[in-house]
This record gives C-alpha cells, structure tokens and sequence, in this order.
C-alpha cells in the first residue's frame, strides 16, 4: 500500500487530494493547521486504518520531523509528498513588512524545503514530490510580492530536486493552480477588479475548482505520471498561455482614469 503526506489537507485542493488519493487505494496522512478541518477530513474518509492527520504548523522548526516519523510510525513507508499548505491574500513589494515575509517564505518554501529534506531519505524508486506552486510562479502579477517570491523559489527547488533525485527514481513536479474556487480564494470575487481581471481573460468558459487540480496531482501520483519529472502543469483554464479577451470585456466602453 503506497503513502501519501499531504499538507495543507483539511480543506481545499488539499481535502480533495486526499479524497483521491484514498479512492486510489493509498494511505494518506493529513497534515494542517485546523483541528477541526482534519476531524472533517476523518470524517468524509471514514476509514482510519489508511487516515493519520497531525494538526500543526508546518512552518515550525520541529514539525517535518514529527509529520515523517507519523507516516513512518503509522504506515512504514513515504510513497508521494505533497506540499499544498498556503497563504493567501498577499501585497505588493513596497506594502508588505518583515512580518508578513517571513509568513510566506516560512509557509510556502522554507517549509516544504524542510519537508523534502526530511522525506526524500525514506522514499525509493517509483516515489514522487508534487509542490503546488501558482500562476504567479509562471508570470508576473499584481499584489504578488511575497508569494510570487515564495511560489518562484519552490518551482525552482522543484526543477534542483529532479535532477538530484531523479536518478534514485524519485520525480519531482509542480502543479501551478489558477484561481481556484476554494474558500480561501471564494470571498474575493467579491471585488469586482478581481473578478473581472480572472473571469473576462480565462479563455475557458469556467474557472478551476479543487477537483480539477487534485486530479492533476493525482495522476502525477499515478503509475501513468512515470515518466513525467521537472515540470509544471499549469492548470488555469489557459489564463497563463494566452491573451484572451472576453466579449464582454471587448465591447464595453472605456472610461478616462481622469
């Protein structure tokens, strides 16, 4: 039975991973910071001989030590990490503060750095890492700052890592989700800049849910992903890739910023 570490796991992209990867047939340890996200997660597998969750902070110093030693105590073995746990909402450069840099970094790379350093040890051939990166480790983008910092380097430590571990057949990718409707993410539609800068330059008629980009993950995590190392699927309905216009957005009237 092969194991699965995902971070990030009561709620979102991360939730519906699980779901996933628990219908394939893994074990899976669920790893956030919400207690009662993961009692949710406990309760929608209902199925505690292949469920292990740890509430706690992945960004603190002693945590990818127990969050391995949990799957290793529990299941004997690391198949498949994934690093999903996130923070939302970031500023640009010149508005965001030590305080909320350190956060970023501290959430979306230096914790699964850490997390990597402490698995790879125990994973063997056919293994694999998937980090969720963004859109915004693709192209620029406004209000970036920390996160575009934070979500670029863990892309680039992903494109290390499968040169490293590849020839230990261990893959390394990355998923780099659009706007996807997740909670964390649900509430800003409703400003209307952000809606219209997604919704009128996606050239799909919808955007990502979490089950769209937890089936990315998955198949990664599949015996058909093999032979896939060193990249980033992009998964955003196009929003990357072109320079789409809505008809909508085509035909409105323009008005002077003055």
């Amino acid at each position: 039975m092969q194991v699965a570490i995902i971070t990030g796991a009561g709620s979102g992209i991360g939730l519906e991973t699980a779901r996933m990867l628990h219908a394939s047939g893994m074990a899976v340890v669920g790893v956030g910071r919400n207690a009662d996200k993961l009692a949710a997660l406990e309760s929608a597998l209902n199925d505690p001989a292949r469920l292990a969750t740890l509430a706690v902070d992945i960004a603190a110093d002693d945590s990818p030590r127990a969050i391995v030693q949990l799957a290793l105590d529990r299941f004997g073995r690391i198949d498949f990490l994934i690093n999903n746990a996130g923070l939302g909402s970031p500023k640009p450069l010149d508005e965001t503060d030590d305080a909320m840099l350190d956060a970023f970094l501290g959430v979306m790379l230096r914790a699964p750095f850490r997390l990597c350093r402490e698995a790879i040890p125990h994973m063997g051939p056919g293994s694999g890492v998937v980090n969720v990166t963004s859109t915004f480790a693709m192209i620029g983008g406004k209000r970036g700052g920390a996160y575009s910092a934070a979500k670029g380097g863990l892309r680039s430590l992903t494109e290390h890592m499968a040169c490293e571990y590849g020839p230990r057949g261990i893959r390394s990718n990355c998923v780099a989700p659009g706007v996807t409707m997740t909670d964390m993410v649900r509430h800003r539609f409703a400003d209307e800049t952000f809606k219209r800068v997604n919704v009128e330059t996606t050239p799909y008629p919808r955007l990502s849910e979490a089950e769209d980009v937890a089936s990315t993950i998955a198949f990664l995590c599949s015996p058909g992903g093999e032979m896939i190392n060193g990249q980033t699927i992009v998964v955003d309905g196009g929003w990357t890739r072109t320079k789409y216009l809505s008809p909508r957005a085509l035909t409105s009237v323009w008005s002077d910023p003055a």
